[in-house]
């Protein structure tokens, strides 16, 4: 595999599919003509109602996993609660899929941005982290 195919991977837990795409659109975006990270929104229900579905978390990690690991970032209560259920069981997610406590829209921003200048999972998730301490005054 190429470096670029060896990319850290990025889901995006929301409880709306709306929400989650538009902020993979937006973080994409912001990468410019760069390597296109491997994102995913995993949003809403499968009915296309508001919730968490460990289901789409778990197809859209293995959708985005390159080998390099794969960045959760969630929303609110239930995504995280999805999530941390989802690693702790080990075995529907990729084996270096990580929960990502940071920002929703600004730490997906920074894993996005940080993963197509080839960055691995541990400085992924460092720059998503480090979202929380944006200043906007």
């Amino acid at each position: 595999m190429s470096g670029e195919d060896r990319m850290v991977g990025v889901v995006l837990v929301s409880h709306s599919k709306a929400v989650a795409e538009a902020v993979a659109e937006l973080a994409v975006g912001l990468t410019g003509d760069g390597p296109k990270v491997p994102v995913a929104a995993a949003g809403g229900t499968p009915d296309g109602g508001l919730g968490t579905s460990a289901e789409l978390i778990a197809s859209a990690a293995r959708k985005v996993d390159r080998g390099a690991g794969v960045a959760l970032l969630v929303d609110l209560g239930s995504a995280v609660l999805t999530v941390k259920a989802l690693v702790a069981e080990g075995d529907e997610l990729p084996a270096d899929a990580r929960l990502v406590d940071a920002p929703f829209v600004e730490g997906t921003v920074a894993a996005v941005v940080s993963a197509s200048a080839g960055a691995d999972l541990a400085a992924v998730v460092a720059a998503a982290e480090e979202a929380y301490g944006y200043r906007k005054r």
